[in-house]
């Protein structure tokens, strides 16, 4: 189904044809409309309880694998200005890049953030977020000082010129920022989860929402929406949280039969399974690997976030030839986790431990590899 968004405010004053109804119409048309276009779900595909979107592997959970000891222990791969907890630290070992002719050149921003450069030539963006929070998350966290970042990898105005798409996984505050949007500009189409154009400016954004294994063409690329185990919700703090109103989930970009895949925020299920047999092995995985852990809440936080060892074992399933992982490091928000860096101390630690056969291939806020 294709809809489009119109200003029946506009429609009603202009059938007044007065002075000040003419005057207001100019000032209104201002905001001009978004155009979106959502996607049909196939049957079974995408789940609703109570006009609520939910998870499609709800329940308990069981993890195949859980760090008992050893796991921060400080590894000579990465230089931190503080070894324990890990803190200000650059990956400094020698790494051996995949060849798999992909097309892909993947640019790391910091957090869940990433440019993409593509075989037919076209610049993606990945839940772009380039400062903080945005508004009112902003505001509370600079009254309380916590959990800020250092600034992100950022994209100059010609670079942001030339993005041709943008995907969002999620609404959460440090996965879409509104005022980022005024920067991208109205050029990309953006393609987000069903539900989600809801949340954008108007601005004439134009604005694909996609379910769960759907999928666009863009240029040569063919992107695919596929499942997280999340959740979502916009809060305005403390005012009202729409609980569940616009759908979550990851994303498979393909071009010429090879595929990179972005996890977004997932806690582990058997959605990792249920990818590669729809779509085969993948050749690059962005995968996270933090904000896993929490005093209060340890067991909801594992539930919609994964360990490093989650995030190997979902690499596993997914047969990824090569997993990028992110949501460490300097430009990251300190969520949950012992420090800045200590998802990354985990993941090369378990790697080891569990004899993982997942390539790594690990990123320092900035860097570029192309596949």
């Amino acid at each position: 189904m294709i809809y489009y968004k119109i200003h029946y405010l506009m429609a009603a004053m202009y059938s007044l044809k007065t002075p000040l109804a003419f005057l207001f119409l100019i000032l209104l048309s201002a905001c001009t409309s978004n155009f979106i276009t959502t996607l049909p779900a196939e049957k079974n595909t995408t789940f609703k309880k109570n006009e609520r979107y939910i998870n499609q592997y709800a329940g308990e959970k069981t993890y195949p694998i859980t760090c008992q000891q050893d796991c921060y222990t400080p590894r000579q791969e990465l230089s931190c200005e503080i070894n324990q907890p890990a803190t200000q630290c650059h990956y400094i070992a020698d790494q051996i890049r995949p060849s798999l002719n992909t097309g892909f050149a993947v640019k790391w921003l910091g957090h869940a953030s990433f440019q993409l450069t593509t075989g037919d030539n076209q610049h993606i963006l990945i839940d772009p977020v380039f400062d903080q929070f945005d508004w009112p998350v902003d505001v509370a966290f600079k009254w309380s000082g916590g959990l800020y970042r250092q600034q992100p990898a950022q994209l100059s105005d010609t670079e942001l010129r030339k993005t041709n798409a943008v995907l969002y996984s999620h609404l959460h505050y440090d996965h879409f920022n509104k005022t980022d949007l005024a920067s991208i500009g109205t050029k990309p189409t953006y393609y987000v989860p069903l539900d989600m154009a809801d949340y954008f400016p108007s601005g004439g954004y134009n604005i694909t929402e996609l379910p769960w294994y759907s999928q666009q063409k863009q240029g040569e690329l063919t992107i695919h929406s596929v499942p997280a185990h999340h959740f979502n919700s916009r809060y305005l703090i403390p005012f009202y949280n729409d609980d569940e109103q616009a759908l979550w989930g990851g994303w498979i970009i393909e071009y010429q039969g090879h595929t990179l895949f972005f996890a977004g925020d997932t806690g582990y299920s058997p959605h990792f399974k249920d990818i590669q047999q729809r779509y085969g092995d993948i050749d690059v995985c962005l995968m996270p690997i933090a904000s896993y852990h929490s005093e209060q809440y340890p067991k909801w936080y594992r539930y919609v976030h994964t360990t490093p060892e989650d995030a190997l074992t979902a690499a596993a399933d997914l047969n990824c030839k090569v997993m990028i992982p992110w949501g460490y490091g300097n430009a990251t928000w300190q969520m949950g986790d012992k420090s800045s860096h200590s998802a990354m101390v985990r993941l090369l630690n378990m790697h080891e431990q569990m004899n993982s056969s997942v390539p790594l291939y690990i990123l320092n806020e900035g860097d570029v590899i192309a596949f």
